[in-house]
């Protein structure tokens, strides 16, 4: 139980480690569109790292599918 408890622990930490960039990312691409500049690659970084989260569970499929729907809508506008 002991180390059941230890390992919770670790996974949890990367698990929150991974949701924290996941957000910091799309935050980033909302900036980049704000201020216009170099779009596409913050696109691209954010819409990686979704679909990395969702591989690993730390997000459903259906939210990360939402989640870049709604990225892919704003790259649109912003072009």
């Amino acid at each position: 139980a002991k180390k059941r408890v230890l390992v919770s622990k670790l996974n949890n930490a990367k698990n929150r480690a991974a949701k924290t960039e996941l957000k910091t990312n799309v935050k980033k691409f909302d900036a980049a569109v704000a201020a216009g500049d170099d779009v596409q690659a913050a696109y691209k970084t954010a819409v990686k790292n979704i679909d990395q989260a969702a591989a690993k569970g730390i997000i459903h499929k259906n939210t990360a599918a939402r989640k870049k729907s709604q990225l892919t809508k704003k790259l649109n506008n912003a072009q």
